[in-house]
Parts: C-alpha cells; structure tokens; sequence
C-alpha cells in the first residue's frame, strides 16, 4: 500500500514540464518549492497517508508555485485605527508622491553630481538647506532611521566619554530598542541621575566631569509618569550644557513640524520650537508625524554635524535615492506650522475630523445589503485611537469603527475571513467583538471595504 502511494509521487522535471511560462520565480527558487512539496508529500505515503493521484499533486504543487509567484507584499485595509502602524510600514504615502518621485527616479539621477560645476556633489545637499529652513537648524543629516541617528551621534560626540541621562527616560521601544543599549554599542558609558520619577537640575551638575562627553534627553514617546514628578525643563538643561561645554543631544523620537493643537490632535512641541531651545543636536524620524519614509534626521549646530558626518559609520547608516527623494517630496507638502498640503497622507488621516468619518461610515453601512448587517452584527459607533509608533504617546484621538457582533461564526473566523479576502482588511478584536476602525482607512478604499463586508 505504502509502495503504491510512492508512486504517485512525480519527479521535479515532471512538475516543471506542467509551469507555465508566465512564473517570474528563478529557476533554484522554483525546483527549492517543488523539492519541499514532494518531500511533504512523501512524508504523507510513508505514513500510508496520501489520497491524492499524480496528476493531483502536480496541480496542488503548481498551485503553491503560482503562490508564491505572488508579492507576499499586499496593499491593505488598516481597520486598526492606527494611522504610524509599524506592523504596516508607519506613515502611508500617498500616490502623488510615489508617481512624482518615480518621474524622478527612472534611470540614472545626479544623486553625488553637482551639474551646475560638473563635478562630484553631496547626497545630503538634495535636502540640507530646506531642512534646516523648516526646523530651525545651522546644519543637518539624513540617516536611515532614528535608532542610527542616536547611535551615531552619540558614538561621534561621546565614544569612550559618559553620557548622562534621567533615570526616567531611559526608554524601551518597540523591538526592544532601548536607550542604554544604544549608548553601550555607541562605546560611551552610561551615567545615570535622579530617579524614576524625579530628577533635578542639581543631579545633571553633579554629574558633570572631565569624562562627560555628552548630556542626553530621550523624549517618553510611549508612556507617561504621573504623580510626585519633577523633570528638567529642555530649556534649562540646555543653559546648563552651554554653561559646563557640554553638547545636549536631545532624542525627539517621533518630531512634528505642524503645529498639532492647530488640527485638533494632542499637543506637542514642533521641531522648531525645540530647537530654539538649545539643544546642539537633536534627532528624529521621518516616518512618523512627518509622514515621510523610514530614515531618521540629525540637526543642530554645524560643528556637531560636521563632526558627525566625517564618522567613518556614517557611510553605513547613509540613506538611499529613494529615502531622499521620498523626504524631499514629503518636505514640500509642508507650507507653514499651521499647513499642509493633503498629499501628506500621514497627516491628512490623523487630521480628519470624527463628523466626516461618520458620514463614511454612515455610506459604508448603506451600501451593505440589510441581511448582510442583521447576519454580521454591524453597528456604528464613536471610538479614541492613538496615532501609532510612539508619537503624541497615550493621547487619544476622536474616531469612528464600525463594530461586528457575527450571529453565525466566531469573532476570531470574521477577522480570519476579512484578513484573508482578495482585498486585505486588518482590524482588532475586544471580547466578542470585532471591529473596522475608520481613522486609517484611505478615502479611495471605501468601495473595496465595503465590496470586502458583502464578500465575507
């Protein structure tokens, strides 16, 4: 019997000989997936378990070729409410943007080529001097995220020398990135002052030596101390900086440039208004409240940067075209602290209001057939979310989801069943309900999320 199931097993050139010409998979890629189905299928003949013919095989190992033909890469539906989700690439960018930065990108560029003097330019040069502009800075550089931002500037200013920090912002974030950790692999030591809860201007001075090389504010993006407090005001650290000739870094973590409370979100200090108070170097992502792609800014006092930029790590942690291009489009969308121009998706979603996401919602639910909604539970009701990735941290935010009580399947299929659809939907469950948050879903995927309610 197990002999006679050994069988029907096909060999890899049979399998080939069936896939179509239209696979772009190379070809060790494609007998590496044929090899480890017929091994799965071997498996299930010595266990004198295989009910399929040859011929049933071959499809069923086509069919998992044709898969994997496929991006594993899908444009999505964020029904979780929250807009800087790392898990789906924080700030989303819009297709304004992606199609003008392709025009740009199609073929060779002058990434390092100065045209006006025909010789070897500056990557950095591409975006320098309107950042420093919008941020208020002498001088500034572009890295591939926040975490090399700190490391580096950290290992340019402070290698071998103490950094002092608040015992109450040594931080942890997402992927067990953590301050203390990136101050050991920057070759500094840690020197940590106050406490959790409390720490005074005196514990920095006290701090302060011959071995300081740099004094450290980490902003709390993710969590908030309450209670008998005290934190040093940036302002006055900075004073204390300049007084003892000791650089500040400040870690701004997420870094706004709007004015936030303009627009109705959680309030918090712009980049300009933190660089006015001081701080010689200060450090940012560029895809969050920016809305830009994954990289991470350093501005601040020219000899800083200058010192910075000539770190031989530098060159590893320098961004690409793309991450330029990208920032530099994502730059112009900005007109002032109080405008934005609507391609900045990021923002756009964040800034609309719960009263236009009702009516979203409403439209939604009206264009679902009544049995649909009485089968699926589907209500309509107010929620708070936050903006994701640490930024305006533990501050919620007015919005609007639509709920699911499913009469006839379990919460947890409901959510398997939207994941799982030829159009992606992502939400969240709490209890026995699962629910499609609006915050985060793009205007032009309205009609795919309701075609993607009436398919489930």
């Amino acid at each position: 019997m197990i002999k006679g199931q050994l069988k029907e097993l096909p060999s890899v050139s049979q399998v080939l000989h069936e896939i179509k010409s239209d696979i772009s998979l190379h070809n060790r890629y494609i007998k590496e997936i044929i090899n480890c189905e017929i091994k799965l299928y071997r498996k299930l003949a010595q266990a004198n378990k295989l009910d399929f013919k040859r011929k049933e095989i071959i499809n069923r190992i086509i069919n998992e070729v044709v898969r994997l033909d496929q991006s594993s890469i899908k444009n999505i539906i964020n029904g979780t409410g929250i807009v800087l989700h790392t898990g789906f690439g924080r700030a989303p960018i819009s297709k304004k943007i992606i199609n003008r930065v392709a025009n740009k990108l199609d073929g060779y560029i002058n990434l390092e080529f100065d045209l006006l003097e025909g010789k070897r330019g500056y990557r950095q040069n591409h975006l320098s001097r309107m950042s420093n502009a919008i941020f208020g800075s002498q001088s500034s550089l572009l890295v591939n995220n926040n975490a090399s931002a700190v490391l580096l500037s950290l290992n340019s200013l402070a290698e071998g020398k103490d950094v002092i920090i608040s015992r109450g912002q040594e931080v942890e974030i997402g992927g067990s990135f953590r301050i203390p950790d990136i101050i050991q692999k920057s070759h500094a030591n840690l020197v940590e002052v106050g406490t959790t809860n409390r720490t005074h201007l005196i514990d920095y001075e006290k701090a302060i030596s011959t071995t300081t090389g740099v004094i450290l504010w980490a902003h709390t993006s993710n969590y908030i101390v309450k209670g008998f407090t005290k934190e040093v005001p940036l302002i006055d650290l900075a004073l204390l900086s300049k007084k003892k000739r000791v650089p500040l870094v400040v870690d701004l973590g997420s870094g706004t440039i709007i004015s936030t409370d303009n627009y109705n979100l959680p309030k918090e200090k712009n980049i300009k208004e933190i660089s006015n108070m001081g701080a010689d170097i200060i450090t940012f992502s560029g895809d969050k409240l920016i809305g830009g792609p994954q990289c991470g800014f350093i501005i601040g006092k020219k000899r800083y940067i200058n010192k910075i930029s000539k770190n031989p790590l530098h060159r590893t942690y320098r961004c690409d075209k793309w991450t330029i291009a990208f920032m530099e489009e994502t730059l112009k969308t900005f007109y002032s602290e109080e405008k934005f121009d609507s391609s900045n998706q990021s923002l756009k979603l964040l800034t609309t209001p719960r009263k236009e996401l009702i009516a979203r919602g409403e439209r939604i639910i009206d264009n679902i057939p009544k049995n649909k909604i009485k089968v699926l539970g589907i209500t309509l009701e107010e929620s708070l979310v936050e903006a994701g990735s640490g930024s305006l941290p533990l501050k919620s935010i007015p919005s609007v989801a639509l709920k699911f009580r499913p009469h006839k399947l379990s919460v947890s299929s409901l959510a398997k069943a939207f994941r799982l659809g030829s159009y992606p939907v992502v939400g969240y469950t709490k209890g026995n309900v699962f629910y499609i948050d609006l915050k985060a879903v793009l205007p032009r995927q309205i009609s795919h999320l309701i075609d993607s309610i009436k398919q489930v």
